[in-house]
């Protein structure tokens, strides 16, 4: 399920909540009440679906400066906390008992931590520092109501950098802040959305993004001293610029851009002479470009069917450099290297919750230093997914992840629609899908245009007037699986959380008939009133992706396409879920749907949880939604 994607509609502070979005829901059944489950015996398949959702393991990784230590988040105690383990092997220590951490970072020497949390999934976070054995802690930078994001540490880790709405509530300004006291000052005033993103070592430039677009950005230096702020890139054709790695002398960065090509490559840019040279490029993109601190190694990824292939570059030796065998997965590494080059490589596969290795690159000696709680599930019974493609009615071909059970001939089939929309379905940990292929359901993970890893061109596929093409491809799916065979297509359900949410909204009303039913999480029914009230941020990249709203013509395109205005047609049972505390898309959009279609006699649950926002974090409330979900999927597809 994608509930977590933080790029255009569904990106951070999508939407400012009005005053009646906090009002009471009239109906208290729909406000779930967490109580106790059987998670049934350890191997009797098919599983229950909670053992899937208790399946868990390690998540952003990082190590310290020496290597010494490495970090991580876990759901070990419901909510994402921060632990720390030896790398090399060890018992594990949970440093932070809140109510959920959204990020965090190393300082430079590796021996504190800063982290960020929110309430209930407001997004509103304070910064605090916790020291490596968690025993002393502080607030660096207390709630308010702004929003924040963390952007780096300067070399001595006396500073740190961070963009921040507290000017207006509307614009995010670029703050310095001092870290031992939290002192903070503005050093650059934004317009919608620049981002602070890396410190060059031993000097006073940032690398400063800002969003142009769902796939793309700009790319500026920005002198903390001074302000000033330098263009580095801005093509005229629109470029995504990624992933950057300093050198360790701040002579040169490393990064990935797809700038004049239909993929990303790896490029270097040289500070003196603004020279930028590509190091590697491919038919794929490439991505998790890093340098270790030492400068002898540049690793990087490439998506290749989804799987990421890990690459590293000896630049002593002039040479790729050998690398361990590792399973098939999503892969996210972090480096060190003085005075040896040490490597973090966590990957999270269609099979495993989320594996970390650690890597002594010069001995070649490789350690298993996690392994994921699989909660007695035997991972050789989950399904590793097919690749498949098809073609639309239009020519235009799209793609997806197609889950099959078992010994199952022609089973039901639901259609799972990523959010985003700028993202993609990739063969991760994918609980609930693996618990409905066990249950004999199969699962489409499409890839519909509009998404990435198939090409700058194909992101863009949707983009303003096209909103409603990557719809009808949910609806040439269903008619491709017909054609295909392996599936009963017309057993058929749709499913998807944010921009996935609207997705079904969307389809279930336009095209009637197609789906037996729908499930629709944190999901937009109203584009005008969306794209009107987003943040700076998100208007910045909505204007490229859906319309500049305050053009009349896009306001009577989105009244008439918006899903709240099909609603009437949708006749299938529905199911939707929303925190009441989400700020990127407010609660008031799943309610508008829940009672038209209530009014009209359809059958509708609804799961308004109180206490989550833009996706749920408490593990008791996620054993709620995916058990009442799998329920609904189960009995609408009425599987064997």
């Amino acid at each position: 399920m994608k509930l977590w994607i933080t790029a255009g509609l569904i990106a951070l502070g999508a939407t400012v909540a009005h005053a009646d979005d906090k009002k009471a829901w009239n109906n208290p059944a729909d406000i779930p009440a967490a109580a106790p489950v059987s998670v049934g015996l350890a191997g009797k398949y098919p599983a229950d679906v909670t053992r899937f959702l208790m399946a868990r393991g390690a998540s952003d990784v990082h190590l310290n400066k020496d290597g010494s230590l490495m970090a991580y988040l876990s759901r070990e105690t419901g909510v994402p906390q921060i632990w720390v383990v030896n790398p090399e092997g060890g018992q594990p220590k949970q440093l932070t008992f809140g109510g959920g951490v959204t990020f965090y970072a190393w300082d430079p020497e590796g021996k504190h931590i800063l982290y960020g949390a929110d309430k209930d999934g407001d997004e509103r976070e304070a910064f605090y520092m916790i020291s490596s054995n968690g025993t002393q802690e502080r607030v660096v930078l207390p709630h308010t109501g702004a929003f924040r994001r963390f952007g780096a540490f300067s070399s001595d880790g006396t500073q740190f950098v961070y963009a921040s709405t507290e000017r207006n509530g509307r614009d995010f300004d670029i703050y310095v802040a001092d870290t031992a006291t939290g002192k903070n000052h503005i050093v650059y005033k934004g317009t919608f959305g620049f981002f602070p993103v890396s410190w060059q070592p031993g000097g006073d430039t940032v690398i400063v993004s800002e969003v142009r677009g769902e796939d793309a950005n700009n790319v500026y230096f920005l002198n903390v001293k001074t302000g000033a702020l330098e263009t580095v890139f801005k093509p005229k054709v629109a470029a995504s610029y990624t992933d950057f790695t300093w050198h360790w002398s701040g002579k040169r960065f490393y990064f990935a851009t797809n700038e004049g090509r239909e993929h990303k490559a790896v490029a270097v840019y040289d500070m003196t002479t603004g020279e930028v040279k590509t190091i590697s490029e491919s038919d794929y993109d490439a991505a998790n470009v890093l340098m270790c601190a030492g400068g002898r190694y540049l690793v990087w990824t490439t998506n290749e069917g989804g799987y990421d292939k890990l690459h590293m570059y000896d630049y002593m030796l002039h040479r790729p450099a050998s690398l361990p065998y590792l399973p098939d997965g999503l892969m996210q590494m972090s480096w060190v290297g003085i005075p040896e080059s040490r490597m973090s490589i966590r990957i999270n596969g269609p099979q495993t919750a989320g594996d970390v290795y650690f890597l002594k690159v010069s001995e070649g000696e490789l350690y298993h230093t996690l392994k994921p709680n699989m909660a007695g599930l035997e991972t050789n019974r989950m399904v590793r997914p097919e690749p498949v493609s098809f073609k639309a009615r239009d020519g235009v071909t799209v793609h997806g992840l197609l889950y099959v059970p078992v010994g199952v001939t022609m089973p039901p089939v639901v259609v799972d629609v990523h959010g985003g929309p700028t993202s993609q379905a990739r063969p991760s940990w994918q609980p609930v899908t693996q618990y409905l292929v066990g249950k004999g359901i199969a699962v489409l993970d499409i890839n519909v245009r509009g998404s990435t890893g198939y090409g700058k061109t194909y992101a863009r596929l949707d983009n303003q007037e096209k909103r409603l093409d990557s719809v009808r491809d949910l609806v040439d799916a269903v008619a491709w699986m017909k054609k295909d065979g392996r599936v009963d297509a017309s057993r058929a359900a749709v499913m998807g959380g944010s921009y996935g949410g609207y997705m079904v909204n969307a389809v279930m009303g336009a095209y009637p008939g197609v789906f037996k039913a729908g499930a629709s999480f944190v999901g937009v029914s109203d584009w005008v009133r969306a794209l009107s009230e987003a943040s700076p941020f998100l208007k910045a990249s909505d204007r490229i992706e859906y319309g500049d709203i305050s053009e009349k013509r896009w306001q009577e395109f989105y009244a008439k396409n918006s899903p709240i205005n099909t609603v009437s047609q949708i006749t299938a049972p529905m199911f939707y879920e929303h925190g009441a505390n989400d700020p990127r898309d407010p609660v008031t959009e799943s309610d508008r749907m829940v009672m038209a279609l209530r009014a009209k006699g359809v059958p509708v649950e609804y799961l308004r949880f109180p206490d989550e926002g833009h996706g749920i974090r408490k593990m008791n409330n996620r054993i709620t939604f995916y058990r009442r979900l799998a329920a609904f999927l189960e009995k609408q597809l009425k599987a064997q």
